[in-house]
C-alpha cells in the first residue's frame, strides 16, 4: 500500500503537468485553426468563388428596367466564370465609386435621362455598411449599370430609333464586355478620351460646358429691335446697339463690351464673326432675322449641342480614317473633301427641300460621269414634266429633252439640270451629287431647293481634286470631257466613301462652335426622344 501511495505521489503531478501541457497545445492549435479560418474567409472574399449562375434570372425579374442588358451581363460573367468583379478586399472597388460618380453626372455627357434604380444606388454608396460585404444583388446591379452607362454614353439610342429619325449612316457595333477588365485594373481610363468616340464629340462637350457656364451666369436677355428700324450698319447710333454688343460679348464674338451705342469697327468685327458661325452671309448689315437668331435662348443652344453630341455617338471614328472621303453636312449646306486627313476642297451645296429631303446615309463613289444625261425620275415626270407638256407642246424641245420609250431624258449640255458632271455612289435612295446650271442658288443663305440630290457649287474643282493623282486625267482633259456634249462615264480606281450627315452644331478646327438651322426638324424629334428616354 505504501508503495502504491509513493507511486501515486510521483505519477499524479507528472500527469497534471502532461495534461496542462496538452491543454496548452490544444488551445494553441485551436487558436491557429481559428486564425487560419479567418484568413481563409478573407481570402475567399477577395478571390471570390463562383456564384450560382441560376441567380441571374431572378435578379432581372426584380429589376425589369435593366432586363434588356441581360445578354451582355450574362456574356460578361460567362467570360469570368461567374466570379465577383466589383469587390476588392471585402468592399466595393475603386471603379465602382468612379462609375457611380459618372452616372450621377450624365449631364456632363450631354445626357438628360432617367437612371434606372438610382435611389437603390444612392442607398448602396451613401451607407458604408452596404459596401462592406460581397453581395450578389449589388454585384449584378453594378454590372448592369456599367453596361447602361457605356451604352448610353458611347453607343447612344438604339439603331432602330435612329433609323426612324431618318439616319441611315452606318452605326458602330461594339461590346463593352472586354473593356471592363482594363477599367478594373486602371479606373482612371474612364476619364480619358475614348478612341471609340468621334473627336467632334469631345469638342462639343467643351462647348456644352461653356454654354452651361453662360447659363449659370444668367444667359442673355432678348434684344428688343425697334419696330421702325429696318437695318443697322456701321456708323449708326442706336440704343439697341448696347444690347447687341452685350449679347455678342457674352458668347465670345466680342472680346470686350465697350458699352457704346455706336456701331463701330469693333462691333462690326463681332457681327461678322457671329454671322460666319451661324450660317449667315458675311456682311456687317444687321437685319431683324439676325436679331431673331441672337434671341434664341442659351437653353435652346444647350439642347442643340446635346442633340449633336448624341449624333456623334452613332459614328465610328474608323469611318473617317480612310485615305480620302467626302462629307456633306445638310444643315450647313456644305461639302468637304478630305484627303490624307486634311480638307482638300470645300464647297457650298444645295440639298433637298423639305418635301424632298436629302437622306442621311453613306455610299461609295465609284464613277464620275462627264456631260451626263438627266434621266427624269418618274415622280418628276408625272408631277412636273407631263403637266408642262400639256400646257406647251414644245416643252421638251425647249428644254433639250427627248422621249426614250416611256421615259424622258435631258440631253447633255450647259443647260442640263445635272450640269456638266455627275458623281455616282450607288444607293437605294437614288441620290447622287452633281453640277448645276443654276449657280445663283449658291448665293442664298438657305439652300434647300433640290429634289433630294446634292448640287455642288465647285463640281468641276471636285472632279479635278478627285482625279489629281490619276494619270489618265489632267484639268484640261476634265474640262474637255465636261463640255464635249457626249456622255462619258469613268470608273474610279479607288472608291471614295461619301457621308451625308445632319449636324446642326459643329465645332471647327479653331474651336469655334457653329449653329445651323434644323431645316428638316430632325433636332426637335431627337431632343424629345433624349429627354424622355
Amino acid at each position: 500500500m505504501k508503495r502504491i501511495l509513493v507511486l501515486l505521489f510521483f505519477c499524479i503531478p507528472s500527469y497534471l503537468i502532461l495534461a496542462h501541457s496538452y491543454s496548452l497545445k490544444a488551445s494553441k492549435t485551436k487558436a491557429d485553426i481559428s486564425a487560419l479560418s479567418f484568413i481563409y474567409k478573407k481570402t475567399t472574399l477577395f478571390l471570390h468563388e463562383p456564384f450560382d449562375s441560376t441567380l441571374v434570372a431572378p435578379f432581372f425579374a426584380k429589376y425589369p428596367k435593366l432586363k434588356y442588358l441581360k445578354p451582355e451581363v450574362v456574356k460578361l460573367y460567362r467570360k469570368h466564370n461567374y466570379q465577383f468583379l466589383w469587390y476588392d478586399r471585402n468592399e466595393l472597388n475603386e471603379f465602382a465609386d468612379l462609375l457611380y460618380s459618372k452616372i450621377n453626372n450624365l449631364d456632363q455627357e450631354g445626357l438628360k435621362i432617367r437612371v434606372p434604380y438610382k435611389e437603390k444606388m444612392q442607398t448602396i454608396f451613401q451607407d458604408y455598411d452596404n459596401r462592406k460585404e460581397s453581395n450578389l444583388e449589388i454585384e449584378l446591379l453594378m454590372s448592369s449599370l456599367y453596361f447602361f452607362y457605356f451604352n448610353r454614353v458611347y453607343k447612344g439610342v438604339a439603331i432602330e430609333k435612329t433609323q426612324e429619325l431618318g439616319w441611315y449612316l452606318p452605326r458602330k457595333k461594339q461590346s463593352y464586355v472586354n473593356r471592363l477588365d482594363s477599367l478594373l485594373q486602371d479606373p482612371s481610363l474612364i476619364n480619358k478620351r475614348d478612341k471609340d468616340l468621334l473627336g467632334q464629340y469631345y469638342q462639343l462637350k467643351e462647348a456644352l460646358k461653356n454654354y452651361r457656364n453662360i447659363e449659370k451666369k444668367g444667359g442673355w436677355s432678348s434684344i428688343i429691335w425697334p419696330k421702325k428700324t429696318k437695318s443697322l450698319k456701321p456708323g449708326d447710333t442706336a440704343d439697341v446697339v448696347l444690347q447687341i454688343r452685350n449679347r455678342l460679348y457674352i458668347t465670345g464674338d466680342l472680346n470686350a463690351d465697350s458699352k457704346k451705342n455706336w456701331y463701330d469697327n469693333e462691333l462690326s468685327a463681332g457681327v461678322l464673326h457671329y454671322k460666319e458661325r451661324n450660317a449667315f452671309t458675311a456682311d456687317p448689315i444687321l437685319l431683324p432675322k439676325h436679331i431673331k437668331d441672337m434671341n434664341i435662348s442659351v437653353n435652346e443652344r444647350i439642347k442643340t449641342i446635346m442633340t449633336n453630341m448624341e449624333r456623334c455617338r452613332w459614328i465610328s471614328p474608323s469611318l473617317i480614317k480612310t485615305q480620302q472621303y467626302i462629307m456633306v453636312n445638310i444643315p450647313s449646306y456644305a461639302l468637304t473633301y478630305f484627303k490624307n486627313g486634311k480638307p482638300a476642297l470645300e464647297s457650298k451645296v444645295v440639298v433637298g427641300k423639305s418635301l424632298n429631303r436629302t437622306v442621311v446615309f453613306s455610299g461609295e463613289m465609284s464613277e464620275i460621269v462627264f456631260s451626263p444625261y438627266w434621266n427624269v425620275p418618274s415622280s418628276i415626270l408625272r408631277k412636273e414634266i407631263l403637266p408642262a407638256i400639256a400646257k406647251n407642246a414644245n416643252y421638251l424641245a425647249k428644254h433639250n429633252m427627248e422621249w426614250v420609250g416611256d421615259k424622258v431624258r435631258q440631253r447633255p449640255g450647259p443647260e442640263n439640270s445635272l450640269g456638266l458632271v455627275k458623281f455616282v455612289f450607288p444607293n437605294s435612295f437614288s441620290i447622287y451629287m452633281h453640277d448645276t446650271p443654276a449657280k445663283t442658288l449658291f448665293q442664298e443663305e438657305q439652300r434647300a431647293f433640290s429634289h433630294g440630290c446634292v448640287r455642288v457649287a465647285r463640281a468641276r474643282d471636285l472632279a479635278v481634286a478627285i482625279l489629281k493623282d490619276d494619270k489618265n486625267w489632267t484639268p484640261e482633259k476634265i474640262d474637255a470631257a465636261m463640255n464635249r456634249g457626249i456622255e462619258k462615264t469613268y470608273t474610279l480606281k479607288t472608291k471614295i466613301p461619301v457621308y451625308i450627315g445632319y449636324f446642326t452644331a459643329w465645332v471647327d478646327r479653331d474651336g469655334t462652335i457653329h449653329f445651323y438651322n434644323d431645316i428638316y426638324g430632325h433636332d426637335s424629334r431627337l431632343s424629345e426622344l433624349l429627354l424622355t428616354d
